[in-house]
């Protein structure tokens, strides 16, 4: 194993993010910043609607050791110090909202932030393509290094969101072609700017990264996150706020692939839930279970595909 890395994550993770912000605020509720009290009020509820409807996942089965929420200290510090207490996996959203670049939301004071809730998971989202701007890049690898090192420093779990969007340059070559390049050239670029982070000395315990459509592209992911002696890094799949008969097939491809430990699925969770909630079509209970059951669909999808991969393997039967 790698010298001082010795964390790591490789246990199931069912993992509920409703840290967003910016465009939460703007897309749902149509506030502009700066928020009312009432409207920051609005917010606030919201976020506990969402909570809530993970503690019901929880109470109709989802595991308890493996549930998590992912959200963020502006609108959701109450719920992360209860999720902390009542012993679920919880992840602090460290990175600027709305911002193309990685910045620290709290500048130089992250430190101090991320300690006050104790967090499983220190987490950030960057935007980072290997191809893009190199400047942008080395800007970002360095604040990203700045969090890698205070997370392996105090030993707590680093957890890196991976979205690598494409250079005009590259949609070119596709002549525009986005589904070919979520399809060919994405999966590549991820290995590829895994292996770069990791040579810039920025070690995730989990990579949470875009949904792939071929089992072998999640193979080349997770071949990556481990690389060198990384045996324990784990990565999961994000929704990327797509319809929910494409995150099913992401979540089965990802599910047979040792490696892959769960998912972090938010706007497909929740959106619809808090949209109808918030037009008065029906009432808080109903978005609360709406919630809670597609929470519980991601989870069931996702483990009868481990389990089938399982018996095929065992069977001898693995494609």
């Amino acid at each position: 194993m790698k010298p001082g890395y010795d964390l790591g994550y490789d246990k199931a993770l069912y993992l509920l993010p409703f840290d967003h912000r910016h465009s939460y605020v703007k897309s749902l509720f149509n506030f502009e910043a700066p928020l009312t009290a009432e409207q920051t009020r609005r917010v606030y509820d919201s976020k506990h609607l969402i909570y809530e409807g993970f503690l019901a996942a929880i109470e109709k089965g989802l595991p308890h050791q493996a549930g998590g929420i992912l959200v963020d200290e502006e609108f959701g510090a109450d719920i992360l110090r209860d999720a902390r207490r009542r012993g679920f996996v919880t992840a602090l959203s460290t990175e600027q909202s709305g911002s193309e670049e990685f910045e620290f939301e709290y500048g130089a004071d992250f430190r101090r932030h991320i300690e006050s809730f104790d967090p499983t998971f220190a987490k950030a989202l960057v935007r980072y393509n290997i191809e893009g701007e190199a400047d942008l890049n080395r800007r970002q690898s360095g604040r990203l290094r700045q969090l890698s090192d205070y997370c392996r420093r105090s030993r707590r779990r680093f957890m890196f969101e991976l979205l690598v969007p494409a250079t005009t340059e590259q949609l070119q070559r596709l002549d525009g072609d986005m589904d070919a390049y979520d399809r060919d050239l994405r999966p590549i670029l991820m290995q590829d700017t895994i292996r770069h982070l990791q040579n810039a000395g920025i070690e995730p315990d989990v990579w949470k990264v875009e949904g792939l459509a071929r089992r072998g592209d999640c193979q080349r992911v997770v071949a990556a996150a481990r690389c060198d002696g990384r045996d324990t890094v784990g990565c999961i799949v994000l929704g990327r706020g797509a319809d929910a008969t494409q995150v099913r097939h992401w979540l089965t491809t990802a599910a047979g692939v040792p490696g892959f430990i769960g998912f972090a699925v938010g706007r497909t969770t929740f959106w619809d839930a808090v949209v109808g909630w918030q037009a008065l079509t029906g009432t808080r209970s109903d978005a609360v279970q709406q919630v809670a059951a597609r929470l519980l669909d991601w989870v069931g999808t996702f483990e009868a595909a481990r389990l089938a991969n399982t018996t095929d393997t065992l069977a001898g039967t693995t494609p």
